[in-house]
């Protein structure tokens, strides 16, 4: 019943976005519009949300029939310091999303009144503890662009249709949505725009599923935890998948993460408030991870969850000026070489590592490149195994996400293991094909219940699992790919060979049976 919800949920908001998308073709490019819409989706939330917590409150306190959303702004300014200290900001009622959208077909200065809405916004948080959470939330959202149209006019027709689209979505609550609406949205957007996907770098989004196995493997055994941190967090995805299986109040001390794309930076940050989480309970960075970190002072974390960019290019040792730097920074010195220049994995599996609690666990999404190339690669594994640090390998199926065909990888990382073996997982045909993807199906006996107890249960199955000693890797030469240690399944057809030998006795009498009767015929015909 649930699944059957959560797909009608989303073809809802699917044909919602096609609507709109429909609406605007030939305007607007299809890269831009993607943040036009999510902009526009924030701005109808944010205001929904505030006006929800207000009415609320007022209600409680006895005062039926109270809508902020038809309060004067004098009037509403009273609770505005007080709304900045719970909620982080404050919105007037003339410019809530509701409000202005009624005024919008007949505004002549649609983009002016848009512009100074966001400005509000974001200045309504400016010299309170919410400023850096604010900051620049609205600037994909150009409303002057010529990208919307080359006239005024044209930009506010089209503002206008927007407006109008997002308004329309029939998102109820998004509290009590069975998807995340938001991050569906971006996803869905995305993958319209396949051709432009990843223009400007970095701007994937992780499948809802692969973050939900991601999660739920970080989370074993775990009814609450201290933080959640993403050191290539995206769009927020993992870091809310966290706060959806544990419970928001469950991660007591709040959800960290870092960005270098300043656009998904911003959705990142918005996608926390459209979550519910509250400013106190996120900090979100934008800077280069490996070269830059920017939470030293909130380490460890005791779940690590990430889909870092695979094989990305990083400083490693290219610049010699850098190297004495890198090799000397805690978070890569154990190891005693950097990761290679043009491959990044490993800088993202030492960095975790190193931010991971002691009764931690991270689970990182790898390129199966990094279980068996040779070099500095091989040295970090081997110190990761020697160290006994790497709790589970799992090979994931191809063609999970958008924008690369590979077959993905899991590393599992704790600090401390009851023993000194290393499980594999081949989930590698754990899928069902949709379209031109594959899926990992949620439920009792899907493909995510599969993975998970089989990480749990540790236990030795074929073709599937196998807990692998550490004596055996160090044989195998530290190569930590699944198909060394987990033997796939021969799906061919067995042959009886007796069987096939007798058929075949029975073929070679036959031809000589039917060669004598020929030389018969023969001999008669030459009489």
């Amino acid at each position: 019943m649930a699944d059957i919800r959560k797909d009608q949920e989303r073809d809802e908001l699917h044909r919602a976005i096609w609507a709109i998308a429909d609406g605007l073709r030939g305007s607007v490019d299809g890269w831009d519009f993607k943040s036009y819409v999510l902009g526009m989706m924030f701005y109808r939330y944010i205001s929904e949300n505030l006006t929800n917590y207000i009415n609320e409150g007022e209600i409680e306190a006895g005062n039926e029939g109270f809508d902020y959303a038809l309060l004067s702004d004098e009037d509403a300014e009273q609770a505005r310091e007080d709304m900045v200290k719970t909620k982080g900001f404050f919105i007037l009622p003339s410019e809530l999303f509701c409000n202005l959208r009624k005024k919008a077909a007949g505004d002549e200065n649609l983009n002016m009144t848009l512009e100074t809405i966001f400005k509000n916004i974001e200045d309504s948080a400016k010299g309170s503890e919410s400023e850096d959470n604010f900051a620049g939330l609205f600037d994909d959202i150009d409303v002057n662009s010529n990208k919307l149209g080359a006239t005024v006019a044209k930009r506010n027709a089209n503002l206008v249709k927007l407006i109008e689209g997002v308004a329309d979505m029939k998102l109820g609550n998004y509290k009590e949505n069975s998807i995340d609406a938001f991050g569906d949205a971006y996803e869905y957007l995305m993958g319209m725009y396949a051709s432009n996907a990843g223009k400007s770098g970095g701007e994937f989004f992780t499948p809802q599923e692969v973050s939900e196995l991601l999660t739920r493997i970080a989370v074993v055994g775990k009814t609450e935890v201290n933080k959640v941190y993403d050191p290539a967090c995206g769009s927020g995805s993992l870091l809310l998948k966290a706060a959806k299986i544990l419970g928001k109040d469950k991660v007591r001390q709040g959800f960290f993460g870092q960005e270098i794309n300043l656009t998904t930076y911003n959705l990142c940050r918005i996608n926390m408030f459209l979550h519910d989480i509250d400013y106190d309970k996120f900090d979100i960075a934008h800077e280069d991870t490996l070269m830059n970190p920017q939470h030293w002072d909130d380490e460890p974390f005791e779940v690590i969850v990430s889909n870092p960019p695979y094989s990305i290019k990083w400083a490693g040792d290219s610049n010699p000026l850098l190297i004495p730097v890198l090799i000397n920074d805690p978070r890569f010195s154990p190891a005693g070489v950097l990761a290679p220049k043009s491959k990044a994995d490993l800088a993202f599996i030492m960095h975790s590592l190193a931010w991971l609690a002691t009764n931690g666990t991270a689970a990182i999404v790898c390129f199966p490149g990094i279980m068996y190339r040779g070099g500095a690669e091989k040295k970090i594994r081997q110190y990761l195994i020697d160290n006994n640090f790497i709790d589970c390998i799992i090979q994931l199926p191809s063609n999970l996400f958008f924008g690369t065909s590979i077959a993905t990888c899991i590393m599992v990382l704790k600090r401390s293991k009851a023993d000194n073996s290393t499980l594999f997982i081949d989930a590698s045909n754990e899928c069902v094909k949709v379209t031109n993807n594959n899926k990992l199906t949620d439920g009792p006996d899907g493909n995510i219940e599969h993975i998970v107890n089989a990480f749990i249960a540790r236990a030795d199955k074929k073709h599937f699992a196998r807990c692998v000693p550490y004596e055996e890797i160090v044989k195998q030469d530290y190569n930590l790919s699944v198909s060394s240690y987990v033997e796939q399944e021969d799906t061919r057809e067995e042959i009886d060979i007796v069987k096939l030998n007798a058929e075949i006795e029975e073929i070679v009498a036959r031809e000589q049976v039917l060669r004598s009767e020929i030389a018969k015929i023969i001999a008669e015909l030459e009489g």
